[in-house]
C-alpha cells in the first residue's frame, strides 16, 4: 500500500470517527432559543449592573462585582468551547482546559465570599447570587448555540 492510498485511508476513518462523535450537533437551535439565550444573557447582565449602579456600596467594592462577573463570564465561555473542542476532536491542551475549571470555579468562590462577608440585606445578596447565575448560564447557552450554528455551517460548506 503506497503513502496517498494510506493518508487517504487515514483522513476518511478520522472523517468517520468524527462525523459518529458529533452527530448531536447537527441540528440548529431554533430561533426562539437563540433570541432567549441573548435575551436572558442581556437580562441577567443588566440586572446585576443596574443592581450595582443603584447600590449603596464603596466604588471599589462595586468595582470588586463587576470584574468578578466579567472573569466569571470569559471563564464559563472558556470551559463551554474547551468541552466542544474535545467533542468536535480539536486538540485541547490539559493545562488550558484544566485553567478554565479553575477560573470558573474561583469567580463562583470570590462572588460567595464577597457576598458573605458584604453589609448588605439577604435579599440584595440573593438578588446578586441569582443575577450573576443566570448571566453564566445565558453566556454558555449563547456560546453554545454559535458554535452549533458554525458547525453547521461549515458542514454545509464542505458538502458542496
Amino acid at each position: 500500500m503506497n503513502n496517498q492510498t494510506k493518508t487517504f485511508e487515514d483522513n476518511t476513518e478520522l472523517k468517520k470517527k468524527k462525523n459518529k462523535r458529533v452527530k448531536s450537533f447537527d441540528q440548529k437551535p431554533t430561533s426562539a432559543f437563540i433570541g432567549a439565550s441573548w435575551a436572558v444573557l442581556l437580562i441577567g447582565v443588566s440586572a446585576y449592573c443596574i443592581g450595582l449602579w443603584n447600590a449603596v456600596m464603596e466604588l471599589n467594592e462595586k468595582g470588586y462585582y463587576f470584574t468578578v462577573l466579567l472573569f466569571a463570564l470569559f471563564s464559563v465561555i472558556s470551559v463551554q468551547k474547551t468541552i466542544r473542542d474535545k467533542l468536535e476532536g480539536v486538540q485541547v491542551t490539559e493545562i488550558y482546559y484544566g485553567m478554565s475549571w479553575f477560573t470558573t470555579i474561583t469567580s463562583i468562590v470570590l462572588l460567595v465570599i464577597g457576598l458573605w462577608n458584604a453589609d448588605l440585606l439577604l435579599s440584595e445578596k440573593g438578588f446578586y447570587g441569582m443575577s450573576f447565575t443566570l448571566s453564566l448560564f445565558a453566556a454558555i447557552s449563547v456560546q453554545k448555540n454559535t458554535r452549533d450554528i458554525a458547525y453547521i455551517k461549515d458542514n454545509k460548506n464542505e458538502e458542496e
